[in-house]
């Protein structure tokens, strides 16, 4: 029986490098994916799903009307299909997370899903609560917080380099204006600690060391 696997992180951990190298991997074994991405990210323009580190490919853009069990069912009739895979999957409504299951159940055909779990407020997404509740597999991809701890939120920056706590959940693009951290800088960013800034903040005075990269 295939498995819905939702691999979750923080941002900037590499999840679009692995959903891609996972793709590819089973393409080279002569087998077809299918790459979805939610049409609300257009930081690469529609359909497209790029990494950090350059890879990219284009993919089928989603809108929150789809339905995903029907648009692979018929995929896989014209051609069979081996593994769906989405980015930005927190982006999904909650039906279309459960279109996923129906994939994996009945078209017996494996479900990879990337993206974040909470937004900037440490609140979940919906489509990513979902996925909590009936993923089969849960795998947290790792990066570090500035500190050199696990990071597992995402602390969105003003353009005063503070801690945003308001605001849409969704904000496509300015990845510049994110930071990974750990829970415990999130929380004292929140309540008015200053926190190293990203790349388009360097301008500003860091108070903390940035640690060497591992």
């Amino acid at each position: 029986m295939a498995k819905v696997y939702f691999y979750y992180a923080a941002m900037n951990a590499g999840k679009s490098t692995v959903l891609l190298q996972s793709s590819h991997n089973y393409r080279e074994r002569g087998m077809r994916t299918l790459l979805f991405t939610p049409s609300i990210d257009t930081r690469y323009g529609t359909g497209r799903i790029e990494s950090r580190i350059g890879l990219r490919s284009g993919a089928i853009s989603l809108v929150g009307s789809d339905n995903i069990f029907a648009r692979v069912s018929l995929e896989h009739a014209a051609q069979p299909v081996a593994c769906v895979l989405l980015d930005e999957v927190q982006f999904l409504t909650p039906d279309q997370v459960w279109q996923l299951a129906e994939v994996a159940d009945v078209l017996d055909i494996p479900i990879l899903c990337y993206g974040l779990r909470t937004d900037f407020q440490g609140k979940l997404f919906p489509g990513s609560a979902t996925l909590l509740g009936i993923a089969d597999d849960l795998i947290e991809l790792k990066t570090i917080c500035f500190c050199g701890r696990k990071a597992t939120m995402n602390l969105r920056l003003d353009q005063q380099g503070r801690a945003a706590t308001e605001g849409a959940q969704v904000e496509i693009g300015g990845n510049e204006r994110y930071v990974a951290t750990c829970r415990r800088h999130f929380r004292e960013a929140l309540d008015g600690k200053p926190v190293p800034a990203p790349a388009s903040f360097a301008h500003s005075a860091s108070p903390f060391p940035r640690p060497a990269s591992p």
